[in-house]
């Protein structure tokens, strides 16, 4: 599964809040500028260990149900035997 924007989007979308609570409190801009900051960086790296756990999981599934090539072709070759 395609996960590269995964951090990118969620940033963004955390911005997009911070813009809207940050308005509706009616911030200085200073305020506003330096809450966004924060929050983008803050969403960049939490997305970026996400990805990163999820491509582990992935990474460990595809080791664990790996079969070989051969054993594939035994079976195959067995169930043409027997019929």
């Amino acid at each position: 599964m395609e996960r590269k924007n995964l951090p990118i989007i969620l940033m963004l979308a955390a911005g997009a809040v911070t813009c809207v609570i940050t308005f509706i409190r009616n911030d200085t801009i200073l305020k506003k500028l330096t809450a966004l900051l924060i929050v983008l960086i803050i969403f960049y790296a939490l997305g970026t260990v996400i990805k990163w756990m999820l491509d582990e999981f992935d990474k460990r599934n595809a080791e664990r149900n790996f079969v070989p090539e051969e054993e594939i072709l035994e079976e195959e070759e067995e169930e043409v035997e027997e019929d």
